[in-house]
């Protein structure tokens, strides 16, 4: 059975932006031995994260479109129908819902707000570096 990943906005961000960073590591790792799945509200807070000019001093708008429009395709476009309200800041809410609506194998976040849950309903909730650690130590 397929594995199915969540990453919020902040770890996609230091995803693209850090190519050698955990966040990254995670990233890596999650598409070999799984899926990433998005709901519009995620990837659209993704899209205008990642285009804020605060970013074009790590790397160019162009890039960065580039990175988004690779998002979309590399990842599933889920519909989210059942809305969630879970976490102390409401604006995380959407990643649980995700999750829930496709039964994530997990979330990925560097967010306290996120990983207070863990795990939310079944769903581990963990860090990069903890999913990195967890997904490795379970390989034979």
């Amino acid at each position: 059975m397929t594995k199915v990943f969540v990453f919020d906005t902040n770890s996609l961000v230091s995803a693209h932006l850090l190519p050698s960073s955990t966040a990254r590591k995670a990233f890596d790792l999650a598409l070999v031995n799984g899926i990433l799945v998005h709901s519009k509200e995620t990837f659209t807070e993704f899209s205008e994260v990642f285009t804020r000019p605060k970013f074009d001093k790590y790397i160019s708008l162009d890039e960065r479109l580039a990175a988004i429009s690779q998002m979309e395709l590399m990842s599933q476009l889920i519909d989210v129908n059942v809305p969630v309200i879970a976490c102390r800041d409401p604006k995380d809410d959407k990643f649980l819902a995700l999750a829930l609506a496709i039964d994530a194998d997990c979330i990925i976040t560097g967010d306290e707000d996120l990983l207070v849950l863990h795990p939310f309903r079944n769903i581990p909730i963990l860090s990069p570096g903890n999913f990195l650690a967890g997904f490795q130590g379970s390989q034979p």
